[in-house]
């Protein structure tokens, strides 16, 4: 059996909103059908979902008011929760990661960023190390304080990168793996009201790509792993010239999440509103990024993006029709084509392990 034939997908969702907690699917390694096997609601709102290297645990923010973080042990059953959630110290914990023995989360209404040790068990310790973010941005609705969207761990691990829609900017924090304190060492303002949510590497690690949900744009970046530095090159359109991007009138164009192919060729978005994913051929260096076309997510509302690791499949986590939608990626063009459904209402995010 290899390690693709042996992995399962684990769906995030809004328990608030109907949700069934995390939905556990068997994954068809041929055709990359997903097959649902269990729920595990033991936590309110898991939103988004981690799971660590060895594939052994997953953890799960609780994107509650009071934000929580929880550890689970993955088992033929399903995920089983390991201890009662941690408290993060903040406010709708949104996204998190795994780095240095860490678990940290992007506090959105607090504006924050997290960090719990992760135990030789996999439970999470605690108080919280909490970095706050200061700032704000011109949208008197949207970014009157902080939002920090995502966080996310810079390749080699000694990194982090956090996207703060609030404040259109981008820090680069170093973490101290004894005392799991952050400290920024560098900050990037973006174009002012762009509202920066959530990144994505090139696989190559160096080049980052912004998705910006104010103002529905990709954001490309050089990043400088030694000195822990960003470069902004300039923006991207999200849709190629002629494309058709649905009703213009429906709902505002807020895009959501990004992801990048295994060899680096091409980049797919999510774009809420006009229920899209649009696609985008790299450069050999990663530092251009060209529109090839869009296509339907499938359902409406796309909160997520994932991709299979051999780059065959990706998938969509549409939160608002209640289902994940799956693609097989021509690989010469990048384009997605369509290839089935699974229900999973408030569907928030998809990872594998």
């Amino acid at each position: 059996m290899t390690t693709e034939q042996g992995l399962r997908a684990y769906i995030g969702s809004f328990t608030q909103a109907g949700g069934a907690g995390i939905t556990t699917a068997a994954l068809d390694p041929e055709t990359g059908a997903l097959t649902p096997l269990h729920t595990t609601a033991e936590v309110a709102n898991p939103s988004f979902l981690a799971p660590s290297r060895d594939r052994r645990r997953l953890y799960a923010v609780s994107e509650i008011e009071h934000g929580a973080a929880a550890a689970f042990t993955l088992t033929p059953d399903g995920p089983r929760l390991l201890a009662p959630p941690v408290p993060v110290g903040g406010a709708s914990p949104t996204h998190l990661t795994l780095a240095a023995g860490h678990l940290v989360t992007a506090n959105y209404t607090s504006g924050s960023v997290s960090t719990l040790p992760i135990g030789p068990d996999g439970t999470l310790g605690g108080p919280a190390a909490v970095l706050a973010h200061h700032g704000s941005g011109p949208d008197p609705e949207r970014q009157k304080t902080p939002h920090a969207h995502s966080v996310y761990a810079a390749p080699g691990g000694t990194r982090l990168l956090s996207a703060d829609l609030g404040t259109d900017s981008l820090r680069s924090c170093s973490l101290d793996p004894v005392t799991g304190m952050t400290q920024i060492r560098d900050e990037v303002r973006l174009r002012p009201g762009s509202g920066p949510r959530h990144l994505a590497f090139h696989p190559g690690g160096g080049h980052v790509y912004v998705v910006n949900e104010l103002a529905p744009a990709l954001t490309r970046c050089r990043w400088d792993a030694e000195h822990g530095t960003l470069t902004p090159l300039g923006e991207t359109a999200l849709f190629a010239d002629g494309d058709q991007p649905g009703d213009p009138g429906a709902e505002p164009c807020h895009p959501s999440a990004a992801v990048v192919s295994p060899d680096g060729r091409f980049l797919w978005t999510a774009v809420r509103g006009r229920d899209r994913i649009c696609v985008h051929a790299l450069d050999v260096s990663g530092a251009e990024l060209t529109p090839v076309t869009s296509v339907s997510c499938g359902g409406s509302w796309p909160r997520d993006l994932a991709m299979h690791p051999t780059g065959r499949f990706l998938y969509a986590a549409n939160e608002r029709s209640g289902d994940i939608t799956w693609f097989t990626v021509d690989h010469a063009t990048g384009v997605p084509t369509r290839t089935g459904s699974m229900p999973a209402p408030a569907a928030s995010c998809v990872v594998f392990a």
